[in-house]
């Protein structure tokens, strides 16, 4: 049975998981990037191969910052998450699709499964590590 503080942790987890994606749609990459630690890991995978690694917080915002820049669309659909805790430590898997486009008429969707390694710091969650694993993509018809 879990306590109190597992039942705190798994809700702010997932909280951040959720805001990493409304922070995406909306274009606030300063808000999006606080929800990794100073030291922060992203890792692209397309294919089964990793494409871009992003080492920091000063890279991942110059980089979510130009890479969004050229989308007028984007819009997450966040599905399950499934995470284990360890102390101040936790590792989660979450799925999202995610249609990006330039306009309406030229959308790609996007199957995404994140993994998610996060550090509790001074009492607060922060992504440390994700990989996110873009297992499939389509251009809208």
């Amino acid at each position: 049975m879990m306590d109190l503080q597992e039942i705190s942790d798994r809700l702010e987890l997932k909280e951040i998981v959720d805001k990493f994606s409304d922070y995406a749609d909306t274009k606030e990459n300063d808000k999006q990037v606080a929800l990794f630690s100073e030291d922060a890991v992203i890792e692209i995978e397309m294919g089964g191969k990793i494409v871009m690694t992003l080492n920091g917080r000063d890279q991942i915002a110059k980089t979510f910052s130009n890479s969004m820049e050229d989308n007028k669309v984007v819009f997450h659909m966040n599905g399950h998450q499934s995470v284990d805790i360890d102390g101040d430590t936790a590792k989660g898997t979450a799925y999202s699709y995610v249609t990006v486009g330039k306009d309406n008429d030229h959308l790609e969707h996007e199957g995404v499964r994140y993994h998610d390694e996060f550090k509790k710091i001074d009492g607060k969650w922060y992504l440390s590590h994700r990989r996110s694993e873009f297992m499939w993509q389509e251009q809208a018809k």
